[in-house]
């Protein structure tokens, strides 16, 4: 029977994609960001208040850098109650499966971890 070779993978390339997916979603804060905007906050006090332990300057630095990487559109109308929102561009939103695999994944490290110190 013949054996099915594998494709060759390109180690320095999955490594740069690697990195600039961390340079772009890395940190403590941007994951719950989106997830905080995804989940409908739009104004900067309620993505705030959803976020236990970011400060008002952490926020702003991280939606600016977001803002950047066209993860996130500000959109600014002085005239409207709310004169600033904060939207998940469609191209954050291509990576919502990914996210939701992240958190499948966390929420079945923490039983393990849980179970593994339970000694079960």
């Amino acid at each position: 029977m013949a054996q099915e070779t594998q494709p060759v993978r390109n180690q320095k390339e999955e490594f740069q994609a690697l990195q600039d997916t961390l340079y772009v979603l890395g940190g403590k804060w941007k994951l719950p960001i989106i997830n905080s905007i995804c989940n409908g906050n739009n104004r900067f006090k309620d993505i705030k208040e959803s976020i236990p332990g970011i400060t008002s300057r952490m926020l702003s630095k991280e939606l600016k850098d977001m803002e950047l990487n066209n993860m996130v559109k500000r959109t600014e109308d002085p005239d409207a109650e709310i004169p600033i929102l904060y939207e998940s561009t469609s191209y954050c939103k291509s990576f919502g499966p990914i996210i939701s695999e992240m958190i499948k994944w966390g929420i079945s490290h923490r039983k393990h971890i849980k179970n593994q110190q339970a000694g079960i």
